[in-house]
Protein backbone atom coordinates (compact mmCIF):
# COMPACT_ATOMS: atom_id res chain seq x y z
CA UNK A 1 0.00 0.00 0.00
CA UNK A 2 1.36 3.22 -0.63
CA UNK A 3 0.39 6.88 1.28
CA UNK A 4 -0.68 9.88 0.00
CA UNK A 5 -1.47 13.62 1.42
CA UNK A 6 -4.77 15.05 0.18
CA UNK A 7 -5.31 18.72 0.91
CA UNK A 8 -6.73 21.69 -0.29
CA UNK A 9 -6.29 25.48 -0.35
CA UNK A 10 -8.05 27.46 2.78
CA UNK A 11 -8.93 30.26 -0.39
CA UNK A 12 -10.75 27.55 -1.99
CA UNK A 13 -13.73 26.89 0.51
CA UNK A 14 -16.03 29.59 -1.12
CA UNK A 15 -19.65 28.91 0.42
CA UNK A 16 -21.53 30.51 2.57
CA UNK A 17 -20.64 30.69 6.78
CA UNK A 18 -24.04 29.42 7.23
CA UNK A 19 -23.28 26.19 5.40
CA UNK A 20 -20.15 25.81 7.19
CA UNK A 21 -21.91 22.92 9.95
CA UNK A 22 -23.53 20.90 6.72
CA UNK A 23 -19.58 20.96 5.14
CA UNK A 24 -18.22 19.77 8.01
CA UNK A 25 -20.50 17.10 8.63
CA UNK A 26 -20.08 16.06 5.32
CA UNK A 27 -16.53 16.04 5.53
CA UNK A 28 -16.49 13.95 8.96
CA UNK A 29 -18.85 11.11 7.28
CA UNK A 30 -15.96 10.81 4.54
CA UNK A 31 -13.40 10.61 7.12
CA UNK A 32 -15.60 7.91 8.78
CA UNK A 33 -15.70 5.75 5.41
CA UNK A 34 -12.49 5.84 4.82
CA UNK A 35 -11.76 4.81 8.96
CA UNK A 36 -14.29 1.87 7.83
CA UNK A 37 -12.42 1.25 4.95
CA UNK A 38 -9.20 1.21 6.88
CA UNK A 39 -7.32 3.49 5.03
CA UNK A 40 -7.90 6.18 7.03
CA UNK A 41 -4.06 6.97 8.67
CA UNK A 42 -4.54 10.70 9.98
CA UNK A 43 -5.54 13.96 9.00
CA UNK A 44 -7.31 18.02 10.65
CA UNK A 45 -8.15 20.89 9.31
CA UNK A 46 -5.19 23.95 10.20
CA UNK A 47 -5.95 26.94 11.88
CA UNK A 48 -5.64 29.86 9.76
CA UNK A 49 -2.51 31.72 8.89
CA UNK A 50 -0.90 30.21 12.26
CA UNK A 51 2.63 28.94 10.40
CA UNK A 52 5.93 29.37 11.91
CA UNK A 53 9.10 29.09 9.69
CA UNK A 54 12.35 28.19 10.67
CA UNK A 55 15.58 28.30 8.82
CA UNK A 56 18.42 25.43 8.97
CA UNK A 57 20.36 28.11 11.03
CA UNK A 58 17.41 27.96 13.32
CA UNK A 59 16.29 31.24 13.34
CA UNK A 60 12.22 31.60 13.33
CA UNK A 61 9.84 33.66 11.63
CA UNK A 62 5.87 33.89 11.19
CA UNK A 63 4.32 32.99 8.10
CA UNK A 64 2.94 32.77 5.71
CA UNK A 65 1.41 36.00 5.42
CA UNK A 66 -1.88 37.17 3.99
CA UNK A 67 -0.72 37.98 0.67
CA UNK A 68 0.17 34.47 0.37
CA UNK A 69 -1.48 33.16 -2.54
CA UNK A 70 -1.88 28.77 -1.39
CA UNK A 71 -2.15 28.56 2.33
CA UNK A 72 -2.94 24.89 3.33
CA UNK A 73 -5.82 24.59 4.71
CA UNK A 74 -6.52 21.05 5.58
CA UNK A 75 -4.92 17.19 4.93
CA UNK A 76 -5.79 13.61 5.28
CA UNK A 77 -3.36 10.94 4.89
CA UNK A 78 -4.89 7.72 3.25
CA UNK A 79 -3.20 4.14 2.61
CA UNK A 80 -4.31 3.05 -0.61
CA UNK A 81 -3.08 0.60 -3.34
CA UNK A 82 -2.82 2.99 -5.75
CA UNK A 83 -2.74 6.39 -6.86
CA UNK A 84 -6.41 5.95 -9.07
CA UNK A 85 -7.60 4.84 -5.36
CA UNK A 86 -6.63 7.88 -4.02
CA UNK A 87 -7.76 9.72 -6.67
CA UNK A 88 -11.44 8.18 -5.73
CA UNK A 89 -11.02 9.48 -2.44
CA UNK A 90 -9.96 12.91 -2.61
CA UNK A 91 -13.01 13.16 -5.06
CA UNK A 92 -15.19 12.34 -2.04
CA UNK A 93 -13.29 15.29 0.18
CA UNK A 94 -13.84 17.50 -3.08
CA UNK A 95 -17.68 17.00 -2.89
CA UNK A 96 -17.80 17.03 0.96
CA UNK A 97 -15.72 20.11 1.57
CA UNK A 98 -16.98 21.68 -1.64
CA UNK A 99 -13.59 22.74 -2.60
CA UNK A 100 -10.98 21.21 -5.01
CA UNK A 101 -8.01 18.58 -3.28
CA UNK A 102 -4.35 18.08 -4.47
CA UNK A 103 -3.17 14.55 -4.04
CA UNK A 104 0.21 13.99 -3.69
CA UNK A 105 2.10 10.52 -3.20
CA UNK A 106 4.57 10.60 0.18
CA UNK A 107 7.45 8.80 -0.63
CA UNK A 108 8.33 5.31 1.33
CA UNK A 109 9.51 5.25 4.96
CA UNK A 110 13.49 3.73 3.77
CA UNK A 111 14.02 3.41 7.75
CA UNK A 112 11.67 0.45 8.46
Amino acid sequence: MTRYLISFDDGAMTFPEEELPQVAEASHEVVREAQDAAVWVFGGGLERQRASVVATDGTVTDGPYPETKAVLGGFSIIDVPSREDALEWAAKFAAACRCAQEVREIMPDQSV
